[in-house]
């Protein structure tokens, strides 16, 4: 009988002829160890570590392997997306009816005949508790660049009503010379300064348009009618 040691570390058993015809490696290097051949030793150190290597190897394979698959960056960002614009539209579908005058109702007939920063403010604090809605330009629902242009708008002030094009159609100031009533712009939103790092918005789906300190340094400022 004799023993053959398998690659994969697992012992195979076969009854074979008192010569066998496939030598191993392993068992002549301990022979050879026996009688001092430092080469055999170097040898039978490689092949035992070879074959350790392969086995962490396969354990390794075998420790991350599931059978669900991992979840990739990419999926949680679309299930976050899809988690959001559903908020969105249940939004929508709650937000009361408003039958109020609208931008264009304004821009035709301003209650306001100049901008005023001041009165500017004291309009747009009228507005807190409105709910986040995307897309919203009423008091029934606010996005933060509707909510800009509903206020300015009393004002007879027509602009446009993307962060991007209204961050454009103002004047760029410092931060040293904003006052109240002015608008912070930042990269995809914006709302109107309060003074003292504060902004007053409408920020995104479930929040409703409330004061709050301004978060991050990556802003400036615009001001309209200038």
């Amino acid at each position: 009988m004799a023993v053959i040691t398998v690659a994969t570390g697992l012992i195979a058993t076969m009854a074979l002829p008192g010569t066998s015809l496939v030598a191993d490696p392993v068992a002549n290097a301990e022979n050879s160890i026996a009688s001092g051949n430092a080469e055999a030793i170097a040898q039978l150190m490689a092949t035992e570590a070879q074959s350790v290597d392969v086995a962490s190897d396969v354990a390794v394979a075998a420790a991350f392997r599931d059978d669900f698959g991992a979840t990739t960056v990419e999926e949680l960002a679309a299930a976050r997306a899809a988690e959001e614009r559903a908020a969105q539209i249940a939004a929508a579908a709650a937000a009361p009816a408003y039958t109020g005058p609208g931008v264009s109702d304004f821009l035709a007939n301003p209650p306001y005949p100049a901008v005023d920063l001041d009165q500017v403010v004291q309009v747009a604090l009228q507005y807190q508790g409105t709910p986040y809605l995307f897309g919203g330009t009423t008091p029934a629902g606010f996005d933060c660049s509707g909510f800009v242009q509903f206020v300015y708008a009393q004002f007879g002030l027509a602009i446009p009503r993307t962060v991007v094009t209204q961050a454009a159609f103002g004047t760029r100031i410092s931060r040293e010379d904003a006052r109240p009533g002015d608008v912070v712009i930042m990269p995809g939103h914006n709302g109107f300064y309060m003074g003292n790092g504060m902004i007053l918005d409408s920020p995104r789906a479930g929040s409703v348009v409330s004061v709050r300190p301004i978060w991050t340094d990556n802003y400036y400022i615009v001001r309209f009618g200038a």
